[in-house]
């Protein structure tokens, strides 16, 4: 009688064991390919797990950055500018596009005041161009933008920008131009 008690509560218990082991393996393995597929898709869409390619900043360590060799360009701009949200689509599909062949960075100056502060911008969105040594980027003769450079008391050129935003065949230029493959 006793053993019979003890099957009509072991049995249930066992199977609930089964049942709970089962759908742990399933949901772990999903979680797994989740998490695969999240990170193929990251890779896949340009997006770097390095937070230094990461586009949106609001912090610019440029000795960190120029030690990945690759030209670097800063965008800053802000959530309300008009020119700034027509020239978001086309600089966020650039970033993905070089991936880390070159560090595009997003700086909004109404969250970044000081770090704007540090850098010729006038108007938004004004884009920062650096080689990858970190000295400011010349263009050559054959890049038709307009740029503005910038220099320090004694004459040395400190910054090569640009006012406004860029068509993607202008920026690609300009990329190509520092050197990026793409």
């Amino acid at each position: 009688m006793k053993q019979k008690q003890l099957l009509k509560i072991l049995v249930p218990v066992l199977v609930l064991a089964v049942i709970a082991g089962i759908w742990a393996v399933k949901n772990s393995g999903a979680q797994s390919e989740q998490a695969a597929q999240s990170s193929a898709s990251s890779a896949a869409s340009g997006e770097s797990q390095n937070p230094d390619f990461v586009l949106n900043s609001d912090t610019i360590d440029m000795d960190q950055l120029t030690s990945y060799g690759v030209p670097i360009i800063i965008d800053f701009g802000a959530d309300w500018c008009g020119p700034c949200q027509q020239f978001e689509p086309i600089l966020e599909a650039v970033h993905d596009k070089v991936g880390e062949t070159a560090i595009i960075k997003y700086v909004d100056v109404d969250k970044s005041s000081d770090l704007a502060n540090q850098y010729p911008v006038k108007v938004i969105p004004t884009q920062v161009f650096f080689n990858a040594d970190g000295t400011p980027y010349v263009p050559s003769a054959s890049i038709q933008t307009d740029f503005i450079t910038y220099a320090d008391s004694s004459g040395k050129h400190v910054f090569t920008a640009h006012e406004g935003g860029l068509s993607e065949d202008e920026l690609d230029a300009i990329l190509s131009d520092m050197g990026v493959t793409q």
